[in-house]
């Protein structure tokens, strides 16, 4: 007890910090709907989930998974009825870091969307884990 009276400073910063670490460590970046991409993998797999690449066009074409659909985060709005069909399936939602697709399915929740999942760290992610990038359009 006497310790901590002597350097009460010292506790309040091990406190505060311990909190903000515990905080950080539940809370994901990306929110409960945040995937990293070992869990895509699996919902894909298991669930059949369809990727959607929201990047730009140009991005897109740079490099982005197999079977990914493109619908720029621009664009989500005019062009959702395409995804009508998968209103209730798994749907991953992927940008370039991640960013853009966490805020993309706030806006398609909106739009009736029940099952929405993000890619932690985007593309880059996706290529660091050492999975496959296809580059050009798909036809």
């Amino acid at each position: 007890m006497e310790f901590i009276q002597q350097n009460l400073l010292l506790v309040a910063v091990a406190v505060v910090s311990g909190t903000l670490l515990l905080v950080l460590s539940v809370r994901r970046p990306g929110g409960s709907r945040s995937l990293t991409t070992a869990q895509a993998t699996i919902l894909i797999n298991r669930e059949n989930a369809q990727l959607l690449d929201i990047r730009e066009a140009s991005e897109y074409v740079a490099g982005h998974p197999a079977d990914a659909i493109n619908i720029p985060v621009g664009s989500l709005d005019e062009r959702a009825e395409e995804l009508a069909s998968f209103k209730d399936n798994p749907l991953i939602l992927i940008c370039q870091s991640g960013m853009r697709s966490s805020a993309a399915c706030s806006k398609l929740a909106k739009l009736g969307f029940s099952r929405l999942h993000s890619l932690e760290g985007g593309v880059g992610a996706w290529a660091e884990a050492g999975l496959p990038l296809k580059k050009g359009s798909r036809k």
